[in-house]
């Protein structure tokens, strides 16, 4: 006998199921990729409805169809996020060396445009005590109201917008040369690139990016934001294997996404978090939709100290910390991510998307990066 309880049941299991299914595809529009988020809480409710609709239901061929359906969206989503558990191999290895000069302390930080906890922030900031310092939703506010980091961290780079992309790096390491302001795919979506001499007199490369995400109103398809990946992912494929490269930002995609997994096997580096936690970075204000937002990849040739998601600061990121240990020999020890059949050819497939987008905004007799935000105010 079909009973209400049964309908809804099988509602919500199909829901899921057909959710799980959908996420499979390369689809860029933002419900699809949404699905890549709450892979934890699809798990988890997925194991539930399955264990309540099997008490009741379980005589007929469609209860054994949304069952099995139900076990696939378990299986899925627990082998998607099961390298970000403490139960998975390691990818990055911990130092055996005592403190010294080939060590960097980084700070990754979204301090979300439209909160104004200035010295909560700065408080936090200082006590990091990061050689580099990266925050990214500054606006002309953010920058006036931090100035006073300069008198530590004397080489800066700052791009204020009033657009939530806004971007600035403090540093007391010195630049070799002139870091580089680049907009990789947007021209209101600035990056920025910098070369950093470690205290020990070793070069680094240091790329930190917030690519715009898609969202259900102005910017439907996550297109811009993977193209920005793929991008990055194949200068650094191509230009620096021959020197430490670290990439962080707030990507506005999760770690065990398929852009963002194509990105690391793109340009080889490694994610420290793999093997020891997911460090859920947004939501800060809520207790139970939170996901890995704030990246730190970095090149096999640097070793872990510490990593560390840091107190709430007002803004709906969390701050994030890591220590690195740079040591070049490391790469005989540590294995850098490897590419797949078809890496190059999908990373075409969202270059060519993002063509195909920008020449429909021509078309239409407007650019969508343009339309509606505000340039920068100036950078130095």
């Amino acid at each position: 006998m079909i009973t209400f309880m049964h309908i809804a049941l099988s509602i919500a299991s199909l829901f899921l199921i057909l959710g799980t299914l959908m996420n499979l595809s390369k689809n860029p529009h933002w419900f699809v990729r949404s699905w890549d988020f709450p892979r934890v809480f699809i798990a988890i409710i997925s194991g539930i409805l399955a264990g309540v609709y099997s008490w009741f239901f379980h005589d007929s061929v469609w209860d054994l169809l949304i069952l099995l359906g139900l076990a696939g969206v378990v299986v899925r989503q627990v082998y998607m996020i099961f390298p970000y558990t403490r139960f998975a191999r390691r990818t990055v290895l911990e130092t055996e060396r005592p403190p010294g000069d080939e060590r960097l302390r980084l700070l990754m930080s979204n301090v979300l445009m439209d909160n104004h906890n200035y010295d909560k922030w700065l408080k936090v900031a200082r006590a990091a005590k990061a050689d580099i310092i990266v925050a990214v939703e500054v606006d002309q506010g953010w920058i006036d109201a931090i100035a006073s980091l300069q008198d530590d961290y004397p080489h800066a780079v700052h791009y204020p917008l009033d657009n939530f992309y806004g971007i600035v790096l403090y540093s007391r390491l010195e630049f070799d040369g002139e870091p580089e302001l680049k907009f990789l795919v947007q021209d209101d979506i600035p990056s920025i690139h910098a070369t950093i001499i470690l205290k020990n007199g070793q070069r680094i490369r240091l790329h930190a990016l917030h690519p715009r995400p898609p969202e259900p109103i102005y910017n439907q398809d996550s297109t811009p934001r993977d193209a920005e990946l793929v991008i990055m992912g194949q200068e650094i494929e191509k230009l620096e294997r021959n020197v430490p490269t670290i990439v962080c930002g707030d990507l506005n995609d999760v770690a065990w996404s398929y852009t963002t997994q194509l990105f690391l096997r793109l340009s080889k580096l490694l994610d420290p978090r793999m093997g020891r936690g997911m460090y859920n970075s947004f939501n800060a204000n809520s207790r139970i939709f939170r996901y890995p937002l704030d990246h730190v990849f970095h090149s096999n040739e640097f070793k872990l100290v510490d990593l560390h998601v840091l107190e709430h600061v007002g803004s709906d990121h969390f701050p994030v910390l890591i220590e690195l240990s740079c040591e070049p020999e490391a790469a005989l020890e540590q294995e850098e991510t490897q590419g797949q059949d078809g890496d190059h050819e999908a990373a075409e497939e969202f270059l060519e998307e993002e063509a195909e987008r920008e020449m429909d905004g021509r078309e239409d007799g407007h650019v969508a990066q343009n339309s509606e935000y505000g340039q920068g105010n100036g950078a130095a």
